[in-house]
């Protein structure tokens, strides 16, 4: 008598992780064709408000496991060391050494890299606690758009000073605070 062959569970997970997408993709699109409110405020909640990558990161790692595989990256202090703070533009101007080595503070997923007026080249990471900090005067990046980094791991140099911004729900925080 023949014996059955089961499926690896790993396969099995990666499965219904398939059918998950799939059915949520159909709901969408059958949705979006049948209301147009649906399609307006579908478009509305995406596009024009700010999408919560780090809730729907949490949410799927609650459901389904690990998102991302974890790699080697350079590691650090999660502290950024400065010799003087001051007040700029919506946050701070730290003073920090030339070709500093910028610690992440804490994990999350990258949501903005480019220049913003007044802080330079500026890489954005919404992180996990909801938080929008933002990195800026920035020389060097070693990460990359829609990257899930983590706590500690190197973002990037900068020389001489480094602006941190620190935003919630789009409402500036007080940098003081979150320093």
């Amino acid at each position: 008598m023949p014996t059955k062959r089961r499926l690896k569970p790993s396969v099995v997970r990666y499965l219904y992780k398939i059918l998950v997408v799939f059915i949520i993709t159909l709901i969408l699109l059958i949705g979006m064709k049948a209301s147009s409110s649906f399609k307006t405020n579908f478009y509305k909640y995406v596009y024009d408000q700010s999408f919560s990558f780090t809730k729907f990161n949490n949410l799927y790692h609650k459901y389904f496991g690990k998102v991302i595989k974890e790699k080697t990256e350079p590691v650090s202090s999660d502290k950024i060391t400065y010799s003087n703070i001051s007040k700029y533009g919506d946050g701070a101007k730290l003073s920090v050494g030339s070709d500093y080595a910028i610690p992440i503070r804490e994990s999350g997923i990258v949501v903005f890299i480019g220049n913003k007026d007044k802080y330079n080249k500026t890489v954005i990471i919404q992180q996990n606690n909801g938080i929008d900090l933002w990195y800026g005067n920035i020389d060097t990046v070693n990460i990359k758009l829609y990257d899930y980094v983590t706590k500690g791991s190197i973002l990037g140099n900068c020389k001489d000073y480094l602006y941190l911004v620190f935003k919630k729900n789009g409402q500036v925080l007080n940098y003081e605070k979150n320093i």
